[in-house]
Order: C-alpha cells, then sequence, then structure tokens
C-alpha cells in the first residue's frame, strides 16, 4: 500500500507486508494532521483501523492502529 499526496507527488510512504507478527513497540511512529480529524478517523476505520489504546487519556488526538497492529496518531488540524 502506497499513501501519496497526488498523482506523481513526492514523498510518499510505502507499506510492504512482512510475514513476522508485530513482537513489540514500534521503531517507527507516525502522526497525521488532516484538515478534518473528524472525517479523517472515520474514513481510517472504514479501511480498517482500530482504535487502540496507548494509554492515553484526555488527549487531542485518536490513536489508531493498523490491521497489523502498527500504532498512529490522528492530531487535531493546525490553526491557520
Amino acid at each position: 500500500m502506497e499513501i501519496a499526496p497526488a498523482e506523481g507527488a513526492h514523498p510518499t510512504l510505502l507499506f510492504g507486508v512482512v510475514p513476522e507478527e508485530k513482537s513489540g513497540k514500534n521503531r517507527l511512529h507516525l502522526d497525521f494532521v488532516p484538515d478534518d480529524q473528524a472525517a479523517e478517523v472515520e474514513r481510517l476505520l472504514r479501511m480498517g483501523a482500530t482504535r487502540a489504546d496507548a494509554g492515553q487519556h484526555d488527549v487531542p488526538w485518536v490513536v489508531l492502529a493498523d490491521p497489523e497492529g502498527n500504532e498512529f496518531c490522528v492530531l487535531a488540524a493546525r490553526p491557520s
């Protein structure tokens, strides 16, 4: 799976499947800053992400996990 901002634009993120299961803490953590946090969270959930508990409490970001259990955050939009 590859995530890109637009056709032919760079940088992109490319995700490869590996046969091993996740066995520890992620070595890379991604934070996404969309224009509309709620809409992006719903879009990602429809694509197979799940809500994750990383020990967060009352915070302005949402922690999700991909289908393999890798956590990432969806932050609130930054003020312009």
